[in-house]
């Protein structure tokens, strides 16, 4: 066991972790020079097009050290998103150290610092990588600052490379071997597993990643988990090096996979502890949640996609996604369609790109909400996930929404614009501290709902893509929150209510009635939209209706000829808005989404 380490490697988004995890299979020879690409742990198209890590990865590297010293180093990479920041924590939990990476041109990151406290969290050894030292705008100098400064770590620790150019990379394993512990454990105690990623493959049934803490795992155990007491017999242990390689056992301090025929991947729980069925003394392992779906979505089958094709498609993705839930929901509007729960916003556009891309779907996503919480008058708490949801006002007490702590760093000269839009998103100012000469570190309370739409993207824009953003649930707040409602012909849409705050009902309102305007195409009858709280209009807008000329036929005679005909028309017209169908384009629920306030 003296001889395994066990290491992850955590940065900021497009700071070279990818490129560097490349780097190390090759020092190590654990792909042929032939077989070798760009982002080799990266296997899904929509991981390599956008440069992010989406899924958790294990690879086995062997290294033989300048004495014959031979050495097992297991490589844990980790999704990079603050979607998925449950997952990169259990990952942490199966490691004894970490690279943290800094990207030499960019300095330390909002994600940079919430991955550190993460990696600090698990009592992780870290060892500071700076990378991109070839490029010639590196700020070297004001990086290690930063380091030292923010994550308090020496700046003598730091090894510097260029995983891109491979300067420097010889000197990452010999570091990884000296600073990083070997793991501790017992072989000769009762078996105790963490699970810390699983999916599902067509063939085999769930695929489970663990690291045994204790004990001995051979193929043909029985085992149990102990969150849900289900038992099952291993057909498979094996590690991947990075192709799957089957071993006869793992033993206390090693990392590898086990494959059990298990058919339903909701019975494999991330962070869960497995110990064989005989044993009955084994404690869970500390730091096991259900990860909760926290950004709420309706998912409509658009022209030329069944309801059916989408269920099966969705129930599909769920084998390989345990953290996306759906149920059942209808429209008036749009028809049968489903409610799912997503982690966060990036969790929500991979779900959906997937179903369009590998499934070849046509959807309508509704407005993204989050989960409220509502005390009724008889003091029962519940929660709702949409705004089709929440009761009349006189039926509850109270609504709570989730706040979120928010880290944002910025370049001091866009601090103004960064403040005013933290502000504007009804944000809560804990903290503001310089990181260096010209880096302000900021602490804001923000409510979920506010982030969920375009606050990312504005940002980025305001700060001219220099302003890094991270952050993690903190709790339920009350607000004084009201339900808008879009009526179309005094029709309310269901899928276009969202819920907003009261004191910007009324820009909202106007906001998107005037968006809708825009976008739903004009009808032979007018079509009138109106934003409503509780049945009073606070906004409206009419569609003109297109005229036909019906007096081109009349021509001469007494005007009461034309009257009539114009009477004629203005009553067909009272009928058709009576009994006309409105379609309503993808644009105007994606309308909420893009509102400029």
């Amino acid at each position: 066991m003296k001889n395994i380490r066990n290491f992850s490697i955590i940065a900021h988004i497009d700071h070279g972790k990818t490129t560097l995890s490349d780097r190390l299979l090759e020092i190590t020879h654990a792909i042929a020079k032939r077989d070798m690409q760009e982002q080799v742990l990266d296997s899904m198209d929509l991981e390599r097009e956008r440069g992010i890590t989406i899924k958790s990865h294990f690879v086995r590297l062997e290294y033989r050290d300048d004495q014959g010293q031979e050495y097992l180093l297991n490589l844990i990479d980790t999704p990079g998103h603050i979607d998925f920041t449950y997952e990169v924590s259990r990952s942490l939990a199966a490691c004894e150290g970490a690279l943290l990476v800094i990207d030499s041109t960019q300095g330390v990151e909002a994600q940079t610092v919430a991955n550190t406290y993460l990696a600090m969290e698990n009592d992780l050894t870290l060892i500071p990588i700076m990378n991109k030292i070839d490029l010639p705008n590196n700020e070297l100098d004001k990086s290690l600052e930063q380091m030292e400064n923010i994550l308090g770590i020496p700046r003598q620790e730091a090894l510097m490379v260029s995983a891109k150019t491979g300067l420097g990379i010889d000197e990452i394993i010999p570091a990884i071997i000296q600073r990083i512990p070997a793991p501790s454990g017992d072989p000769l105690r009762p078996l105790q597993a963490l699970i810390f990623d699983s999916w599902f493959d067509s063939y085999r049934g769930v695929i489970i990643l663990i690291k045994i803490i204790d004990g001995i795992m051979k193929k043909g155990d029985k085992i149990k988990f102990l969150s849900n007491n289900a038992e099952y017999e291993i057909n498979e242990v094996g590690v991947n090096t990075p192709k799957p390689k089957p071993l006869d056992s793992l033993e206390a301090g090693e990392v590898g996979y086990i494959i059990a025929s298990i058919k339903n991947i909701s019975e494999v729980k991330i962070g869960d502890t497995v110990t064989l069925s005989r044993e009955t003394g084994v404690i869970a392992l500390p730091g096991f949640k259900e990860p909760l779906p926290m950004v709420f979505a309706g998912f409509y089958p658009s022209e030329g996609t069944s309801h059916e094709e989408l269920r099966e498609a969705i129930e599909k993705l769920t084998l390989n996604d345990s953290s996306l839930t759906y149920e059942p929901e209808s429209s008036p509007a749009l028809g049968i369609g489903f409610r799912c729960g997503f982690l966060g916003l990036l969790h929500k556009e991979i779900v959906q790109e997937r179903l369009e891309r590998e499934y070849f779907l046509s959807i309508i996503t509704t407005a993204p909400s989050v989960r409220y919480r509502i005390t009724s008058n008889k003091d029962e708490t519940y929660e709702i996930e949409s705004p089709a949801q929440l009761p009349n006002p006189q039926y509850y007490k109270k609504i709570e929404e989730p706040y979120i702590e928010a880290i944002v760093i910025t370049p001091d000269e866009f601090l103004g614009n960064v403040l005013k839009l933290l502000q504007n998103r009804r944000g809560v100012h804990k903290k503001m501290e310089y990181i260096g000469p010209q880096r302000v570190y900021l602490t804001y309370d923000l409510p979920l709902a506010e982030v969920l739409y375009d606050f990312f993207n504005k940002l980025k824009s305001i700060s001219q893509g220099y302003a890094s953003f991270d952050y993690e649930l903190k709790d339920y707040r009350e607000s004084p929150l009201v339900k808008l409602d879009i009526l179309i012909n005094q029709q309310p849409v269901d899928a276009l209510a969202v819920i907003v705050h009261k004191d910007k009902a009324y820009n909202v309102g106007n906001l998107l009635t005037s968006k809708m305007k825009e976008v739903i195409p004009r009808q032979l009858f007018e079509v009138v939209i109106q934003a409503a709280i509780n049945k009073r209009v606070i906004a409206k807008t009419v569609v003109k209706a297109m005229r036909k000329n019906v007096l081109a036929k009349c021509y001469g005679g007494d005007i009461s000829r034309k009257m009539k005909l114009l009477e004629k028309q203005k009553k067909g017209k009272k009928r058709m808005k009576r009994i006309g169908k409105i379609d309503i384009p993808q644009e105007a629920f994606l309308a909420a989404l893009e509102l400029e306030e």
